[in-house]
């Protein structure tokens, strides 16, 4: 065959398809999303999360310890909740759980980058991010409390703070919030386009937190939607959002992309449990495998245009990009 162009050169060994590879996974890329519970020397199973564990303090100690061994910079925290009442009054305990555990992490591993969830849907008996009167989510009541949520993670020593509330308005809350308490370094990771997904069922298993009445979609995005996702992401960026994220991933590649775009500040993109399941659910049937998968769905993310990952797979791929 006479042919000028032959692209199958730049594929013909392993040292070729590298120099010419377009996108590149690194364990710098990933964010390992960590449960911390009550107790002592405890690593709790989740069920409807294979692999994954609630942790007592000690123990995220020692796993964050081997996190950074392998590379990956930053950890983002949830809490497991045994105090739970109708308006989340433990979200901002100062000597609550999360709190208590970012001070142990500040002090045992001070390098890695702490971020902790903000929302108060662990915490209330109702299991909404926000606070419900009249059988209403309300957006300005729960924004006051998320914000002393926040103060009281960096009181404690966060990083970063990651509300994933979807509250209209707490991000310049937040912001305003930290800097009147001299925490102008705190950076805010920003849940902007939070969509209403399906694939955050096991998730809502390890916390418990599965709402008792109505659902989030008068706060979290409709599927359908991109233009909205558009303008979430300007308004938090507007706000003071120092990363803005994409919640699913995988099903919302297109929204990583065009947000990518459309934006300077560094994007994320939280590779959901729901996610995570489907990869090891079909590979204990045999269907797919399971590293392979892994790898080719987070270096999908990435390709996307997703600057940092969150992900339950981000010990394994540390593992695999090392090897």
């Amino acid at each position: 065959m006479d042919l000028i162009e032959r692209p199958r050169r730049l594929r013909r060994t392993p040292a070729i398809r590298s120099l010419v590879r377009e996108t590149t996974l690194h364990p710098n890329d990933l964010i390992y999303p960590l449960f911390v519970k009550e107790g002592i020397g405890l690593r709790e199973p989740i069920e409807s999360m294979p692999g994954q564990f609630r942790l007592s303090i000690d123990e995220l100690v020692a796993e964050c310890l081997e996190v950074w061994d392998l590379g990956i910079p930053a950890v983002n925290l949830f809490g497991y909740c045994n105090k739970k009442d109708a308006l989340g009054s433990e979200a901002f305990n100062p000597d609550g759980l999360i709190q208590q555990a970012v001070s142990a992490l500040k002090d045992a591993v001070p390098q890695i980058c702490v971020q902790t969830d903000v929302a108060l849907d662990p915490y209330t008996t109702h299991g909404h991010d926000g606070l419900v009167m009249d059988d209403e989510i309300v957006n300005d009541e729960s924004v006051e409390v998320l914000c002393q949520q926040a103060v009281s993670h960096a009181n404690a020593g966060v990083d970063w703070v990651a509300p994933s509330d979807m509250m209209d308005g707490r991000i310049g809350a937040i912001r305003d919030a930290l800097d009147a308490e001299g925490h102008t370094d705190v950076g805010i990771l920003a849940y902007s386009a939070k969509y209403a997904s399906c694939f955050y069922g096991p998730f809502r298993g390890a916390l418990e937190s599965t709402p008792s009445k109505m659902d989030k979609k008068t706060y979290q995005m409709a599927p359908e939607n991109v233009r909205e996702a558009i303008r979430e992401v300007q308004l938090d960026v507007e706000e003071g959002a120092d990363v803005v994220m994409v919640k699913p991933a995988l099903a919302y590649l297109d929204v990583i992309r065009v947000v990518r775009e459309e934006v300077d500040v560094p994007v994320a993109a939280y590779n959901v449990s729901g996610e995570y399941g489907m990869i090891l659910a079909a590979a204990e049937k045999g269907w797919v495998d399971r590293d392979q998968a892994m790898m080719e769905c987070l270096t999908a993310i990435k390709r996307a245009g997703a600057d940092m990952i969150l992900t339950y797979f981000a010990k394994d791929a540390a593992r695999l990009l090392s090897s």
